[in-house]
C-alpha cells in the first residue's frame, strides 16, 4: 500500500497538472464572452450600462457581453503580526500579504476567474464568492464539504464564474471560522445604479476585530456568550481605543459632488448601525439587488449584507464622523471600542479630526429594512401559505451536548460536514446516501417558487442573518422584530398579510428572535447550497442546512463540464491524501466557519477562567 507521502505527491502532481494546463472550461451559458460595447453610464445617467441594457433589464435572465478578468490570491499565515491598532495577534492569516485581500473588479457580464493558492502551514481552505448566483457553476462556489474538498496546504485551486449581478460583495474563507483571522476581501462589479453620481468611493468593508485567533474563539464560544470585540476596522483600519496606536480610515468627499459608497458588513460577530455626522445617506442597492432611491439618516447592516449608498458633499467643507454603533441590548454583537467611526473629510479642509458630532439614534431591536423596492420586481401568487414538515425550518438552541453547551440545530440536527466526501461527490457518484449530519433538504420541482417558513427558537430570543447560497430569495413577510413574547406563523391572520408584490429581495437577512420569516426563492440553480447563520460561532457550531436542488439536473451539469470536474477531484485527491494521515490537528466545529494552528496556544487558552461577554467589555 502507498504511504500517505506518496499518495499526497501524486494527487499533488495530478492536480498541479491540471492547473498548468488548462483553467475551468467554458460554462456553458449560450453565447460567446466579447468585450462590452460603449457604455452610456455617464454621471448624470447612471441608469443606463450599455445598449440594451440598463438598470430595468433583468439580470437573471439577460446579462451584456463581458470581458474576461483574471486575479491570484495567496493565503499565507504570520505569527506575532503587529494589527492595525498595534496590537499583536499570535497568528494572522494574510491574502496577498494583508489582513484583509484586495479587491475582485469587474464589470456585468465579465467572466472571473480566480486563481487561490493556500501557503498555509497546517490549514485548507476554500474560498465563497458571497452573493454571486453560481448559475450553471456550482463546482465554484467555495463551500468546503458541500460543493469541494478543501485546498490543502501547498496546492491551489482555479475558480470561474460569470457576474450575473451587478454591485457589491465580499469573498471569504468557509473553513471553519478561519475567516476571521483576515481571509477576506471585498467585490465590486460595476453596472447601473437607480440615482447619478459623480465619484464612485469603492467598498468599504467594516468588521469586528479580535485580538485572539478564531479558533481560540470558537472553544470560547461553546460555553460562554459571545465575547465582545476587541476593535472595530473601517477599510481594515482604526485606532486603539485606549492607548492610540493606529489610524483611522479616512475618506475624501469633493465638496458639490455626489459620491457613491459600498458598505459591507464583513464581521463574525458584529452588526452593525452605521451614520454620517450632519449627512443623509441614499440607499440605491441591498446585497446584489438595485433598489429604488431611498434616503434615511441611519442604516442597520446585519454580517454579510451590503448596501450601495449615495452621499451629497453639501454640508460645510470640514471633517465629519462615520460612526457604528450597536443595538443598544447587545443582542446583536459588543466592542471593547464602544464608539468605533471613520473620518469622512471634504477635499480642501484643512480640518483632520471631526470636532462635533449629531446625535445618533439608538435601536433596541436587531432589524433590517424591511420597506426597500427593488427596480426589478418579482410578484408571485399564492393559494395561501401552509407551513408543514418539509417547508419549515425549525431552529434551536441544544444545551445537553456534555461536550460543549451550545449547539445550534435546524429541525433537530446541527450540520457537520464532512471535507473529505462533500455532497458534490455523492451527486456525481448517483450515490442518495447522503449523511444526516449534512442536514439536506431535497428540492425537486423544476422553476417553482418555493416557500420556506423558518421559525426562531422561542426560548432563547436570538436573532440570526440568515444567507442563502445560489440564490437570492424574496422576504415574504416576518415577525415584529421587537416582540418580547414567543410569536408563531398563523397561516389565517399572517399568511394573508404575506408581501407578494415587489418584496425585499436579497440574500442575507435577519431572522427576528423569538420568532419568523417567510422566505420563497425560485428552483432554477441545481445545486446543493448552504442555507447559514453568519455569526461565525453559529454556523460553527451547526446552524446550517444543504438545499439540494434538482439532483439529477445538477449530476448532468457536471457530466457537461468535464474540466471542472476534474479539478474538483484532483484537489480531493489532494486534500484526502494530506488530511488527516498528514495534518496534526482534528476537526472540531461544523467545518464550515475553526482554524488549528499550534496546539501550545489552545491549550493555553482553554486553562484559563471563563469571562463572560459583558466582563470582557469591560
Amino acid at each position: 500500500m502507498r504511504s500517505f507521502n506518496a499518495a499526497l505527491t501524486i494527487a499533488s502532481g495530478i492536480f498541479s497538472s491540471l492547473f498548468a494546463n488548462a483553467a475551468p472550461g467554458p460554462l456553458k451559458l449560450g453565447r460567446d464572452l466579447i468585450p462590452r460595447a460603449s457604455t452610456c453610464n455617464t454621471p448624470s445617467n447612471r441608469a443606463c450600462w450599455s445598449s440594451g441594457f440598463d438598470i430595468n433589464t433583468d439580470y437573471e435572465t439577460k446579462i451584456p457581453p463581458g470581458k474576461p478578468v483574471s486575479y491570484t490570491l495567496t493565503i499565507t499565515e504570520e505569527n506575532n503580526w503587529v494589527g492595525p491598532d498595534g496590537v499583536v495577534r499570535p497568528v494572522a492569516m494574510l491574502v496577498n500579504g494583508k489582513f484583509g485581500g484586495p479587491t475582485i473588479l469587474a464589470d456585468w457580464g465579465d467572466t472571473i476567474t480566480i486563481n487561490v493558492v493556500n501557503r498555509l502551514k497546517t490549514n485548507g481552505t476554500s474560498i465563497h464568492w458571497h452573493g454571486i448566483r453560481q448559475l450553471n457553476s456550482h463546482l465554484q462556489d467555495g463551500a468546503n464539504g458541500v460543493t469541494e474538498c478543501p485546498i490543502p496546504p501547498g496546492s491551489s485551486k482555479t475558480y470561474k464564474f460569470l457576474a450575473w449581478q451587478y454591485g457589491t460583495s465580499w469573498y471569504h474563507s468557509h473553513f471553519s471560522a478561519q475567516y476571521a483571522n483576515g481571509v477576506t476581501g471585498t467585490i465590486q462589479i460595476n453596472g447601473p445604479t437607480s440615482l447619478p453620481y459623480d465619484i464612485d468611493l469603492g467598498t468599504f468593508p467594516i468588521t469586528d476585530y479580535y485580538y485572539r485567533t478564531a479558533d481560540d474563539l470558537v472553544e470560547f464560544n461553546k460555553f460562554n456568550g459571545p465575547p465582545a470585540s476587541d476593535n472595530v476596522l473601517f477599510n481594515g483600519t482604526n485606532k486603539h481605543p485606549v492607548t492610540g496606536a493606529g489610524a483611522y480610515a479616512n475618506v475624501t468627499l469633493v465638496p458639490g459632488k455626489r459620491h457613491k459608497l459600498r458598505i459591507i458588513n464583513t464581521s463574525a460577530e458584529n452588526h452593525f448601525i452605521l451614520t454620517l455626522d450632519k449627512h443623509d445617506m441614499t440607499i440605491v442597492a441591498m446585497d446584489f439587488v438595485p433598489v429604488n432611491s431611498f434616503t434615511t439618516k441611519s442604516i442597520f447592516v446585519a454580517i454579510g449584507q451590503r448596501y450601495d449608498v449615495t452621499i451629497d458633499a453639501s454640508q460645510a467643507t470640514s471633517a465629519y464622523w462615520f460612526n457604528a454603533t450597536f443595538v443598544t441590548t447587545g443582542a446583536c454583537g459588543l466592542s471593547k471600542n464602544p464608539a468605533p467611526a471613520a473620518i469622512f473629510k471634504y477635499q480642501g479642509s484643512n480640518i483632520t479630526t471631526p470636532t462635533s458630532s449629531s446625535p445618533i439614534a439608538a435601536m433596541t431591536v436587531c432589524s433590517d429594512p424591511f420597506d426597500l423596492q427593488p427596480v426589478v420586481k418579482r410578484t408571485l401568487t399564492s393559494n395561501g401559505f401552509t407551513p408543514q414538515a418539509n417547508n419549515t425550518l425549525d431552529v434551536k438552541l441544544d444545551l445537553s451536548d456534555p461536550n460543549q453547551l451550545f449547539t445550534w440545530k435546524i429541525n433537530a440536527s446541527a450540520i457537520n460536514v464532512d471535507w473529505n466526501k462533500p455532497i458534490a461527490d455523492y451527486v456525481m457518484q448517483g450515490n442518495t446516501s447522503y449523511p444526516r449530519s449534512e442536514n439536506i433538504v431535497e428540492v425537486t420541482t423544476k422553476d417553482t417558487w418555493m416557500f420556506w417558513l423558518i421559525e426562531n427558537d422561542k426560548t432563547f430570543g436570538i436573532p440570526h442573518p440568515f444567507h442563502l447560497h445560489g440564490h437570492d430569495f424574496l422576504l415574504l413577510g416576518r415577525s415584529d422584530p421587537a416582540a418580547t413574547t414567543p410569536q408563531t406563523f398563523n397561516p389565517a391572520t399572517d399568511g394573508p398579510n404575506l408581501k407578494l408584490n415587489n418584496p425585499v429581495r436579497r440574500d442575507v437577512a435577519m431572522l427576528p428572535s423569538l420568532g419568523w420569516m417567510v422566505i420563497a426563492f425560485r428552483t432554477d440553480n441545481p445545486g446543493a447550497w448552504l442555507f447559514h447563520c453568519h455569526i461565525a460561532w453559529h454556523v460553527s457550531g451547526g446552524l446550517a442546512v444543504d438545499f439540494l436542488e434538482r439532483v439529477s439536473d445538477l449530476r448532468q451539469q457536471y457530466l457537461s463540464q468535464p474540466t471542472e470536474s476534474a479539478i474538483h477531484n484532483a484537489n480531493c485527491a489532494a486534500w484526502r491524501a494530506y488530511f488527516p494521515a498528514l495534518d496534526p490537528f482534528p476537526k472540531q466545529d461544523s467545518g464550515l466557519k475553526m482554524m488549528k494552528e499550534k496546539r501550545t496556544i489552545i491549550e493555553g487558552y482553554l486553562k484559563e477562567p471563563r469571562q463572560t461577554a459583558e466582563e470582557l467589555a469591560n
